[in-house]
């Protein structure tokens, strides 16, 4: 069974919007998947956008937990799906891992 982990890996922000500063506009994470003896990662980004009237909280104040809660739960799920793809494909190779001869030469 494959455990999943997200993390941030890198935030960009803008000086000032709307009255507020240092406002993340930009996020990198990136998804993490462990079966046993087999690792896989993809990274992704989303852009962030102000809501009006929505909480602000400062990026000192901010945790690597609230930003994960941001993203978007489909593009994680998306993110996770090719993890699980990544590692299937190391605990069963859809190719021959072996150097086969050609058929037509000795």
């Amino acid at each position: 069974m494959t455990t999943f982990t997200t993390t941030i890996t890198a935030m960009y922000t803008l000086p000032q919007v709307e009255g507020e500063t240092d406002v993340v506009v930009n996020v990198l994470y990136q998804v993490t998947g462990v079966d046993g003896e087999y690792t896989a990662n993809i990274g992704g980004n989303q852009q962030m956008t102000i809501q009006q009237g929505a909480p602000f909280t400062p990026y000192a104040d901010l945790t690597e937990e609230q930003v994960i809660g941001w993203l978007d739960p489909s593009a994680i799920t998306s993110a996770q799906a090719c993890v699980q793809g990544q590692i299937d494909s190391m605990i069963t190779p859809p190719v021959s891992p072996q150097n086969t001869p050609l058929p037509w030469g000795a």
